[in-house]
């Protein structure tokens, strides 16, 4: 008879990417994967394999439903500035309050873990990265186009600042900065870049 799986995976996967998200791999046993999913070990291991697996599987899930609809939209605003600012807004706003508040960012954390030693890890962090700074390059030349920026700006150096100013608040957060002071960095950044953020 064939293997019928009396659970469903892609719920399952869900409450893993939390799990791995506000705890961190080196924290997280599977018998803590276990225990959050109510599934025993033999059922985890025969659909997702070990627990290294199962974290690509979730960091893999977290990059495709939380990051890159978020970069798809910065890319395809036509707006400019208002959209990395608007970017800005909403991840500061994302990870200093309500249900993720503390958490930081999944890909950022693993950035910061023994984790990113894994080429597997890596090569899905180097993804995300490319995908974040290609979405802050193409706003900036939108940004460009409009008249938005400053005289000598070069999207292309600012969306490597861009890019890493998004980990530092996803880093800070998770390390307890208030949003204040992180619009306050994320204003002042913007504006050594020379940027009408709100124009």
């Amino acid at each position: 008879m064939p293997d019928i799986k009396h659970f469903d995976p892609d719920a399952t996967l869900e409450t893993v990417v939390r799990l791995f998200w506000r705890q961190g791999v080196a924290s997280t046993g599977i018998q803590d994967v276990v225990t959050a999913t109510g599934l025993n070990r033999s059922s985890l291991y025969a659909t997702f394999g070990g627990k290294q697996e199962l974290y690509l599987a979730a960091l893999r899930r977290y990059l495709e439903q939380r990051s890159q609809p978020v970069f798809r939209r910065l890319a395809e605003d036509e707006r400019g500035l208002p959209a990395v600012s608007e970017f800005f807004a909403g991840l500061i706003e994302a990870r200093c309050s309500g249900e993720y508040a503390q958490w930081g960012c999944m890909v950022s954390n693993a950035h910061a873990g023994a984790e990113n030693s894994d080429p597997e890890v890596r090569g899905v962090l180097d993804q995300h990265h490319r995908e974040l700074r290609e979405a802050m390059y193409a706003a900036l030349v939108t940004a460009e186009r409009q008249g938005q920026l400053a005289p000598g700006t070069d999207p292309g150096a600012s969306a490597d600042l861009l890019a890493l100013l998004a980990y530092g608040v996803n880093l800070r957060s998770r390390a307890g900065a208030d949003a204040a002071s992180l619009r306050r960095t994320v204003a002042a950044a913007l504006d050594s870049l020379g940027v009408r953020a709100t124009a």
